[in-house]
């Protein structure tokens, strides 16, 4: 699991997810290596997975930008 200390990025104005109170750890289903996120960085990766399975790769895109600003380690290992 990477953990690292980082500046923590607010959620951009466009963001209509539901933000949790708590962040947790996340699992990589391919490669099976995890990473720790912040409650907003949670909340951006089920978006970001949500705009995927739905096909709204403007939403998609927009949230891959802001991940990979907010924590670039955990986007390598996530969503890379």
């Amino acid at each position: 699991m990477k953990t690292k200390e980082k500046t923590e990025l607010e959620l951009p104005k466009w963001f209509d997810g539901v933000v949790y109170k708590e962040g947790g750890e996340v699992t990589n289903p391919y490669s099976g290596q995890s990473a720790m996120l912040n409650n907003k960085e949670l909340s951006m990766y089920d978006l970001i997975l949500g705009a995927e399975r739905f096909k709204d790769y403007k939403t998609m895109s927009k949230g891959l930008d802001w991940f990979r600003r907010s924590n670039g380690d955990a986007y390598m290992t996530l969503l890379d």
